[in-house]
This record gives C-alpha cells, sequence and structure tokens, in this order.
C-alpha cells in the first residue's frame, strides 16, 4: 500500500494536517471527517488530543522520502498561512528598536549567525496566539545587528519529525550552504508521549531551506525524551553537537555526538556530571571561545536562585568549560548571565572582524499573560551584547553598532522632582550613590525602581508599580563596589540596565502607560548622560 494510497483514504491532501509515526503505525491528523473513506485497511478513527485521526499500520515500503514529499506540501499551505500573521498589530508597547514578533509568541533566538556577507537571526515563532504552541522559525536578516529585515518563515512544524514543534538549535555556515540544525518534536496519542529528534535544513541562497530529516532519530541511554536545542561545533579534526538533556533519574547534562560529515552523527558521552545534581534539566547550550578561555551557556531549570525573591525555575547562566586529554568537556564556575525579570536561551556569533556577540530572550518559558498580549502578541528578544573578559570576569556591553541609533545626546540634571523625556526610547548612563533610588516610566501612579540598596549593599529591581502581570516583581543584583555605575537601555517596554561596565545586567519588560515617560531620583541631585533614539528599521513584511 502506497502512502498516496493513503493519503487518498483521507480526502487528499487537501484534507490532511500533519503526519505522525510509530515504529508500527502511521497516523494521519485530518481536517473533515466526511471526507474519510471507509477502509478496512483503517486501523482507528477518532478525535486525539482534540484533533481527528486516522490510524493505520505503517505500510513496510512508505520511504522517508515518501514522507518528505507529504510535508513539504504540508509546508506549503503553513507557510502561505504564516505569512498572514507577519504584518504586525498596532500596540502602545511594541518596542522601537528591539526585535519583536508581529503577532503571536516569541520565544529562543535561533541559527544566530554571519553568513554569506550579512547576519542571520532566527527565532522561535508561534504566529496564531500567544501560547506556546507548534513553534516556527522566523528569519531575520540584517547587514548591521541594528536594522533587521524579514524573510520567508524558514522552518514550519509541518513533517513527520516536527509536526508540534520545529524547536531551536543553531546554525553553521558550510560549504557555501547555511545549515540549520534543531529539535524535532512530536506528541503521540492522548497521553502526548513526546518524541524528539535532531533534524538538518540546509540552504544555498540562505533564504530558502530544506528540510532532510533526523540525522539523529534514537535516544542515548539513559536519556529522557527531553533532549533538545543542538549546538554544533568544530573541535580537533571533527564535528561535535552539544544537546540539552534530562537523565532518567531527572538530572540535567550536556549530550555530546560527533560526526566526520554533518550527517552521521554518533552518541559520545554525557557532560556535566562534576556539577553534581544540578537542575532537572538543561537547555538552549551555547559554546565558544573568548581569548583563552572556553564558555559554555546553559539553561539549568530547577537550580537554587542567587535571590530569594526568584520564584522562577528557568535559569540561564555561563560557565567555564575546559578539555582534558581524552576529549571529555568538564564545567565549573556557573554564574548567571542576567539578574533581571527576562533572559532566556541566549545565542552567540563571532562577527566577521572577531567580536562575540550575544543575543536573548527577553522573556520566560512559563510567562505568557503580560499587556502586550492584549494587543495580540508578547515577548521580545534583548539588544545585541558584545562578550569580552575583563580582569577574569565575562562582561557584556551594546554592541558599537548601536551608535547607529543615536537621535541627539545631552547632559541632564536628575533630582526628586520628576523630568519629562517625552520619550520611552533611550540609553541612559548615571552613577548611583548607596541609598539613591532611580525612577524609570514614571507617571502619577506608576514607576519603575532602580535602587542601590545600602542596606543589603544591593541593586535593587522593582516593577510593582507597574503594569507588570507576572509573579515576581523584585529582583536584586549584589555588589561589592563604592558606587553603581549604570548604563540603562529603554525601549517603550523594556530595560536593560549595565552595571558597573558590563560586569553585570538586569533585563526586564516593563509596561507603562503612554504617557509614563517621567525620570526622577532621591537622593542628592546630580547630572546623568541621555541619548534618544530613533527607531530601527521595523523587522516585519516591507
Amino acid at each position: 500500500m502506497s502512502l498516496q494510497s493513503l493519503v487518498d483514504l483521507c480526502g487528499s491532501m487537501d484534507n490532511i494536517a500533519r503526519i505522525l509515526i510509530t515504529d508500527d503505525t502511521l497516523i494521519v491528523e485530518v481536517l473533515n471527517a466526511d471526507l474519510v473513506s471507509e477502509s478496512g485497511l483503517i486501523e482507528h478513527i477518532g478525535p486525539v488530543q482534540g484533533k481527528l485521526q486516522v490510524t493505520f499500520r505503517r505500510p513496510e515500503d512508505v520511504s522517508e522520502q515518501d514522507l518528505l514529499a507529504v510535508g513539504n506540501l504540508i509546508a506549503v499551505r503553513q507557510q502561505a498561512r504564516s505569512e498572514d500573521f507577519a504584518r504586525p498589530v498596532p500596540c502602545e508597547f511594541r518596542p522601537s528598536w528591539h526585535i519583536s514578533p508581529p503577532q503571536g509568541l516569541l520565544n529562543d533566538p535561533n541559527g544566530f549567525i554571519y553568513h554569506d556577507g550579512r547576519y542571520h537571526l532566527f527565532y522561535q515563532w508561534f504566529p496564531y496566539a500567544c501560547t506556546h504552541n507548534d513553534k516556527h522559525w522566523a528569519h531575520l536578516t540584517s547587514p548591521d545587528l541594528i536594522n533587521w529585515s524579514w524573510q520567508p518563515i524558514a522552518l514550519t512544524p509541518s513533517h513527520w519529525f516536527d509536526s508540534h514543534g520545529a524547536f531551536s538549535g543553531h546554525a553553521i555556515s558550510h560549504g557555501g550552504e547555511l545549515l540549520l540544525f534543531y529539535t524535532g518534536n512530536t506528541r503521540i496519542g492522548e497521553q502526548r508521549d513526546r518524541q524528539t529528534t535532531q533534524c538538518l535544513a540546509t540552504s544555498a541562497d540562505g533564504v530558502h531551506f530544506t528540510k532532510h530529516g533526523p540525522v539523529i532519530h534514537a535516544l542515548p541511554p539513559g536519556v529522557t525524551p527531553h533532549i533538545r536545542d543542538p549546538k554544533v561545533i568544530r573541535h580537533q579534526d571533527h564535528w561535535l553537537m552539544l544537546l540539552g538533556a534530562q537523565t532518567e533519574d531527572l538530572k540535567g547534562r550536556l549530550a555530546v555526538y560527533q560526526s566526520d560529515d554533518l550527517k552521521q552523527w554518533t552518541f559520545d558521552r554525557l557532560c556535566g556530571e562534576e556539577l553534581g545534581d544540578f537542575g532537572y534539566m538543561w537547555e538552549c547550550p551555547d559554546y565558544f571561545e573568548l581569548g583563552d578561555q572556553h564558555f559554555v551557556v546553559l539553561g539549568p531549570q530547577g537550580i537554587a536562585s542567587f535571590s530569594a525573591h526568584n520564584t522562577i525555575p528557568h535559569h540561564n547562566g555561563i560557565a567555564k568549560a575546559c578539555w582534558d586529554g581524552q576529549g571529555q568537556l568538564t564545567l565549573a564556575g556557573f554564574q548567571p548571565l542576567d539578574y533581571g525579570f527576562d533572559f532566556y536561551a541566549p545565542q552567540t556569533l563571532l562577527t566577521p572582524d572577531g567580536r562575540r556577540v550575544l543575543c536573548g530572550w527577553m522573556g520566560l518559558p512559563d510567562e505568557v499573560d503580560q499587556p502586550s498580549a492584549d494587543n495580540g502578541w508578547v515577548h521580545q528578544l534583548t539588544c545585541m551584547r558584545e562578550l569580552t573578559v575583563r580582569d577574569g570576569k565575562l562582561c557584556q556591553w551594546p554592541v558599537r553598532e548601536q551608535e547607529k541609533l543615536v537621535l541627539a545626546e545631552q547632559t541632564i540634571q536628575l533630582s526628586a522632582t520628576p523630568l519629562d523625556l517625552v520619550t520611552k526610547a533611550f540609553d541612559l548612563s548615571l552613577s548611583l550613590q548607596w541609598g539613591d533610588e532611580l525612577r524609570l516610566f514614571q507617571n502619577e501612579s506608576q514607576h519603575l525602581v532602580i535602587r542601590a540598596d545600602r542596606q543589603c549593599r544591593a541593586l535593587i529591581l522593582d516593577r510593582c508599580h507597574t503594569l507588570n502581570r507576572a509573579q515576581d516583581t523584585v529582583r536584586e543584583l549584589p555588589l561589592d563596589a563604592e558606587r553603581v555605575q549604570l548604563r540603562i537601555l529603554a525601549d517603550t517596554s523594556s530595560v536593560e540596565i549595565f552595571v558597573n561596565g558590563g560586569e553585570a545586567v538586569m533585563s526586564s519588560r516593563v509596561f507603562t502607560d503612554t504617557r509614563a515617560t517621567c525620570i526622577s531620583l532621591s537622593g542628592e541631585a546630580r547630572s546623568a548622560l541621555l541619548r534618544t533614539y530613533r527607531p530601527a528599521s521595523a523587522p516585519f513584511p516591507s
């Protein structure tokens, strides 16, 4: 029995929403039950997970190439539908230069890379609602890391291996092609049993992508289906794939695979045991070298927080990495990458002039209810941050291309009397003394607090007097310094606070009324450098 015959029984391709497979079954999700023909080949027909599914015994002569062809037809339909949601909905909280989704939900940045003369940035996107559902890869390109252009959707959840989400991954530029490695996610049956594969898609022109299906089908020994987010690197004379993973005894680890050709992969080992019981899952690994030091970025879930105010289980940080003589990767010295409310799943790239640049998701996995969702979109990405090592510390700082956005620069005087900036998009540099309290996005009833708390010797970020709907309202950054030097990038509904030259960062989305444009400082009056920003080119279809 051919696959085409089963498609015909289900009422033609136009009636098929997705195809799923297990070892012995082929499952076709259909749109209209009335179009399904009666046949003894059908083992079951009925609703599963709220969708109408037709189950067949999996034919032995149906190849993966046959299934790819069907998925490609579904992808064409999904591509057209998703592009209908690429027009931005108007919203008073829309950032003027940060990347935000036109509609729906944005999460992890993906495939951040310089390829063929321009920067490429993809992100996880569910176009149709502000919920975590079947993820697409939106695609942006830029000449300068600041002004981004919309490209056709790179990946849709269309094939048997990724029909419940083309999950996160990275890109490499190789042999003139742009290669995307990502996790394919499917869910089977009423129990939504997770099937996880690591997949490959390639592009000759950097815009249109061809899926090749899984390059890793099976789970490594001792690992649950929670294994995802491939990072591919060149190490010595072969390729390595690093994956965030969960062991069967619910410990986060890195799974490492090897390959000589980027297509055939062999499981090598699990890494990270030296960190002990360090969370129940690791996500979104990244790896890079900076000077003579190697680093691994991790998203451990379920570790103890740096602050008692932090009740969120999802964390993100960086560890120093070392390769031993047997090729074993060991990790040490984990520390947060951001001490604010909203930061997760960052990725880095290497610029043509040798800088290491990071971009992260300004959001959190379980948080979707914020005021912008009332207008049909939620979450954004951080600014582009250059990473350096200074006095042994990893530092982050806005990339120098940020200067392109500066519209005007002036010295302002801050005091307890609110000063109206008449804008919510600015770059503010100032020094706080212990005991000072800075208020941003201020009107009669709303403001964001940044306080240099003398008693606890910490920088406090407090958004309880904003329109924030998330459960956490306070973050604190312990500091051992005489003064607190700040550079604050504000953009309509977010702040990124760079502390003491970038030795620490605090990022947060901040929702306040449109007219909340004042700023004040309790404590000794002092001057600050204010630079106002123009909008960047919108990352949406022109």
